[in-house]
């Protein structure tokens, strides 16, 4: 009997699409989750809080390879070093993390959290994989839909986004998962680049609605890193296929 997958953020909208992919491979799945939930053919749930470190060694036991999912709008690298404790205590052989694009250019604090959970991960003294993917399109869905409900739809200057299908990268991770190790892979990106009155033109279109573009310029070091592009990756990226369009008219249609 070979032992279970952990996937941390296994409920999430990430989560929902790779642990499918980790059962039609014939593994076992166990997944970590701050509320109990009843198991599922081949999929155990285990009650825990990474945050609070708390139901993360009974979570592991008996595991080789974790999927790090999980994450949130603060306390992510806390969150992974606590997983990362507990794994190297129980002897995990495989530890896999999605990080996201620019974690490593743009000065935000959200970003610097993303990297500090991977410099976690590679000295953890465990086996890693590392996958940084774009935005997915489910998240740009998002923000399009709460910037458009205001009289004005904000445009900020030089900032570009390369959305990605959540599928495509819930498809990567899981190769990744089951395969070896191997440390920081490349970059999983959309098919295209859009500013952001290219993301919001379509989704305009479909819900019927108009709003005035208005050009915004953002201050600081962040804004200089988004125009500067530290946002992206443009050269030896991996490309998803499926578009922003394709997936409005999915979504919306």
């Amino acid at each position: 009997m070979t032992a279970p997958i952990l996937v941390t953020g296994g409920t999430g909208t990430l989560g929902a699409h790779v642990v499918p992919l980790l059962r039609a491979s014939g593994h076992d799945v166990r997944i970590l989750t701050r509320r109990a939930r009843p198991a599922t053919d081949g999929v155990d749930h285990v009650t825990g809080d990474l945050l609070k470190d708390e139901g993360v060694e009974a979570a592991v036991g008996g595991v080789e390879t974790v999927l790090h999912l999980a994450g949130g709008p603060k306390g992510d690298d806390e969150a992974t070093r606590a997983l990362v404790r507990a794994a190297s205590g129980a002897g995990v052989r495989h530890l896999v993390y999605v990080s996201v694009i620019g974690a490593d250019r743009v000065p935000l604090a959200w970003m610097r959290t993303k990297l500090e959970s991977e410099r976690a991960v590679a000295d953890s003294g465990i086996p890693w994989t590392i996958l940084r993917a774009a935005q997915f399109h489910d998240l740009t869905l998002t923000m399009v839909e709460k910037m458009a409900k205001l009289p004005v739809f904000p445009v900020p200057g030089g900032m570009r986004l390369q959305p990605v299908d959540s599928q495509e990268v819930a498809a990567r991770l899981a190769e990744l998962t089951l395969g070896a190790p191997s440390g920081l892979v490349p970059d999983l990106a959309g098919p295209h680049l859009y500013d952001l009155a290219a993301l919001a033109r379509p989704y305009l279109r479909l819900i019927g609605r108009r709003r005035p573009m208005l050009p915004v310029r953002i201050p600081g070091k962040a804004g200089r890193a988004y125009r500067a592009g530290a946002n992206l990756t443009t050269t030896g990226a991996e490309e998803g296929k499926r578009t922003w369009e394709e997936f409005l008219a999915e979504r919306l249609g």
